[in-house]
């Protein structure tokens, strides 16, 4: 074993040679620093030179890490949509699915009111849905969606469903945000969640009695698990399922 001091030697070279895996923790650490800072004084004080001043190193070393100050606010975004992503709790099989719904889109609210600035980053540049975070994320969402739709409760489409749900989310905190201090009334997304609900799910499950709409979305949710089909069969399957769950 070597000595402590060669470990602390060695894990310091590790830190300023990038070759060596150090460029990603000293990546890490500009990050932070970046985001810290937007928390702390907006979007404006987000400077490539205080970055890197926060983060301990000269300007020009953002410059390699991140090409510019686009590729860094870029990259405290993806941090930002990775923060949220850990922070979402995954209950495979829960008791009750439009309550599921409704804590999904809690934690979202609540994670945009809690992290204004941040949050409002994320959101600023339609190109950010590419983020690998915020693909991981969606396909969470979409989990909860094909489970109201296999239970019969889904009303419309799960494309359509996906983005009533991000849209009435980032709309509630986005109007939240804007709004005086004293005109901030917790009503307004109590109001803004039940209303999603409504759009998006059956008071009681559809299959039963609802007609072909809701019985194709349900078969065309649970589809992907079936393996008596042959692909062509289920890709025939789901055309068919398509146009009948459109008629409703």
């Amino acid at each position: 074993m070597p000595p402590p001091s060669r470990v602390r030697n060695d894990t310091a070279a590790a830190d300023s040679d990038p070759a060596a895996g150090g460029r990603e923790q000293t990546r890490q650490r500009v990050i932070e620093a970046a985001a810290d800072l937007l928390t702390r004084e907006g979007r404006d004080a987000v400077t490539t030179r205080a970055v890197a001043v926060a983060a301990g190193m000269q300007p020009p070393a953002i410059y390699r890490l991140f090409g510019d100050k686009n590729g860094l606010l870029d990259a405290v975004a993806e941090h930002g949509f990775a923060t949220f992503l850990a922070a979402k709790h995954v209950d495979p099989d829960p008791q009750d699915l439009i309550e599921d719904l409704r804590a999904g889109w809690d934690l979202a609210v609540e994670f945009g009111l809690a992290n204004p600035a941040l949050y409002t980053l994320m959101y600023s540049e339609p190109t950010r849905a590419t983020s690998a975070a915020f693909k991981a994320g969606i396909e969470i969402l979409m989990g909860r969606i094909r489970r109201l739709a296999a239970g019969g409760w889904l009303r419309v489409d799960e494309e359509l469903a996906a983005t009533l749900i991000h849209a009435t989310a980032r709309g509630a905190v986005l109007t939240w945000l804007s709004l005086p201090e004293d005109r901030r009334n917790p009503a307004l997304l109590t109001a803004l969640r039940e209303a999603m609900v409504a759009a998006v799910t059956n008071q009681e499950p559809a299959v039963p009695d609802a007609g072909p709409a809701s019985a194709a979305r349900a078969l065309r949710a649970t589809l992907p698990e079936q393996t008596t089909l042959s692909g062509a069969e289920q890709h025939l399957l789901r055309e068919w399922l398509d146009r009948l769950a459109s008629e409703g």
